[in-house]
């Protein structure tokens, strides 16, 4: 196995990777985080002066994936064709997943855990003001389909 990491050029510079010749196809992924929160702030959710932090953080999530080239360096824009954020509330926090597709020449992988991490960072800012010892845990791509390296689920 000969892989290397495709963001360098042969001089150790970071590099944009040329999709040019790549051939535009369905392309999905999907990603997972999670945010600790003591069983007060659970209990205070519903009744948020700032809002219903769930929806809230719906909407960051997919406002950052539609951004998601202008956050990280290497990342091409992408014309995506979907985007969802799901936050449901656990006994112990909010686990949060994402869906991001497109059809292009380039993965979504980038765009779901953008949008994985707004969310979660935007339950922490909805809900500090109760705890500040809340974490965000366990982000990380659950699957992805299309492209030359062809599909990945995570275990």
């Amino acid at each position: 196995m000969n892989k290397k990491l495709s963001h360098y050029d042969d001089a150790g510079r970071a590099a944009m990777v040329d999709v040019s010749a790549k051939h535009d196809t369905k392309r999905t992924a999907r990603a997972h985080a999670f945010v600790r929160l003591s069983p007060e702030v659970l209990t205070a959710l519903p009744n948020n002066p700032k809002g219903d932090p769930l929806e809230t953080a719906r909407i960051a999530g997919i406002m950052a994936a539609k951004r998601t080239a202008e956050l990280i360096p290497m990342c091409h824009p992408l014309p995506l064709s979907h985007v969802d954020v799901e936050a449901v509330v656990e006994q112990e926090g909010i686990r949060i997943i994402t869906t991001a597709s497109t059809v292009a020449g380039t993965g979504v992988e980038m765009e779901a855990l953008t949008a994985a991490t707004v969310a979660a960072l935007t339950v922490y800012d909805m809900t500090k003001a109760l705890d500040k010892r809340i974490e965000i845990q366990d982000v990380y791509l659950l699957s992805k389909t299309g492209g030359k390296s062809g599909d990945f689920t995570r275990n």
